[in-house]
């Protein structure tokens, strides 16, 4: 074989590489998927995702060209478990949104002669039923919404009313009161100096709104017919279309991205008054034009849909970094607006759901507890250690950079007890059925460089 042969050989086998490797500390459950559905030329189908938890059962909900679709996790399956059609059914449907209040869905479409459909979620998973599909001088084409359950309001985000089949003149932000769940009631629209609300995220009053080319703006709604506004980052650094973001558990953390080519996600922190300042800026091939889209984040992590990377999970408990990813979107598009779409991640369990515009629903498998610790050993840790015999001890590369690496345990006599492997997983569980005793634990694994490295520790069991 010649040079230039080999030369070739080697550069298909790197790029072969690159693309087989799809997941890192992800684990694939289960994928629907549908070519019946109607589509485009792009072959996008699919739109939001949302997911919800109700006596004890765990639930998850796509969009589609058609319309609405659930289904009942049970254990590591999608099963469908009902279908609500749209009353806009179309390959021009581009965007279908869904949140849940209690025991109703709210379902929405940015396209053609769409309405607000509210459905009875209390018989799931054996049925579902359409209670009301409303379009008059309040509802129409609806982009997204978002529900503070604790004050009962509906935000509605770019709002065209539809009033006897004529649509109605653009509103940025609609708020509805659903002390009546099947009978929203307006209460404001606004504001008024903006073209755009595009998404946002409420809590508890406080509602931080994503406005496009206008930046972020929040405003307090505890008195919703009045709401106060309080601050705003109306021009901020590696700006571009403001389009969604996520407050975390404590308050004190607003994660956001910027729907643009090459724009990174941002880590904002918030202060007692609301005054926000971005102190990272963060993501997936940036450099190559990658788009972030929808995300959620808690104390501690930050999931991310990121159209044609898959999903993408960061560690932002100091700076950024990205610690698990599943490619929901293998195939090769020079239009980087294509795959995954929205991720939920709210469950109790360990479940995710993604949506990816050309192939489906995705239920995957991330261990958040886990993950949302982290070792200061370098570069490997061992936690517990000590280990009661019986018990589980994880091998865990710090900040979960390394995710190919072999472990071997070794008695006191020299002799191998034990060998792992880690796959596509940062970390190993040790089951310590051994005798008690101290092992030598060798970790082989590749550097940045692709030179062979060994770290050697020692672990105890009780």
């Amino acid at each position: 074989m010649t040079r230039f042969s080999l030369f070739f050989l080697l550069i298909f086998c790197l790029l072969h590489a690159a693309k087989a490797q799809e997941a890192k500390n992800i684990t694939l459950l289960d994928q629907w998927f549908s070519d019946t559905l109607t589509t485009n030329s792009s072959l996008a189908r699919y739109s939001g995702c949302w997911g919800f938890s109700s006596n004890g059962n765990e639930y998850a909900v796509i969009g589609s060209t058609e319309g609405t679709h659930f289904f009942h996790i049970t254990g590591d399956k999608l099963t469908p478990s009902g279908f609500v059609e749209g009353r806009y059914n179309s390959s021009f449907v581009v965007h279908r949104e869904f949140k849940e209040f209690g025991n109703y869905g709210y379902a929405v479409c940015d396209e053609g002669n769409s309405s607000l459909q509210i459905i009875n979620l209390a018989f799931l998973p054996d049925s579902i039923q359409v209670l009301a599909d409303l379009q008059d001088d309040r509802f129409g084409r609806i982009h997204n919404l978002f529900i503070d359950s604790s004050h009962s309001l509906l935000f509605a985000f770019l709002v065209t009313p539809i009033v006897n089949n004529n649509p109605q003149s653009l509103v940025p932000l609609r708020v509805f009161s659903i002390e009546d769940p099947l009978n929203p009631t307006l209460i404001w629209e606004g504001p008024e100096d903006i073209p755009e609300v595009h998404d946002g995220y409420v809590r508890d009053g406080v509602a931080f709104l994503n406005c496009g080319q206008d930046g972020l703006r929040v405003y307090d709604f505890t008195v919703p017919t009045n709401p106060v506004y309080l601050n705003n980052l109306p021009f901020y650094q590696d700006q571009g279309y403001n389009h969604q973001g996520w407050l975390s558990p404590k308050g004190d953390t607003y994660v956001f991205a910027d729907e643009t080519s090459g724009k990174r996600i941002k880590k904002v922190t918030v202060g007692t008054e609301y005054e926000m300042e971005i102190n990272y800026l963060f993501g997936t091939n940036f450099e190559n034009n990658s788009v972030p889209h929808n995300l959620m984040c808690t104390d501690e992590l930050v999931y991310c849909a990121y159209y044609n990377e898959g999903v993408r999970i960061y560690n932002i408990e100091g700076e950024p970094v990205e610690i698990a990813h599943y490619d929901t979107y293998q195939q090769n598009s020079p239009f980087n607006m294509n795959g995954a779409w929205g991720v939920y991640a709210n469950y109790p369990s360990n479940h995710l759901v993604v949506s990816d515009r050309q192939n489906g629903l995705f239920l995957l498998d991330f261990d958040k507890k886990l993950h949302a610790q982290g070792f200061q050993q370098e570069p490997f840790g061992i936690y517990p250690n000590p280990v009661a015999r019986g018990q589980i001890a994880l091998v865990r590369s710090v900040k979960d950079e390394i995710n190919h690496f072999n472990v071997q345990l070794f008695d006191a006599t020299g002799k191998c007890v034990l060998s792992v492997h880690s796959g596509h997983f940062s970390f190993v569980e040790l089951y310590s059925e051994l005798a008690q005793g101290v092992y030598n634990v060798q970790i082989r694994y590749e550097d940045y460089l692709g030179d062979q490295q060994i770290c050697f520790l020692r672990l105890m069991i009780l």
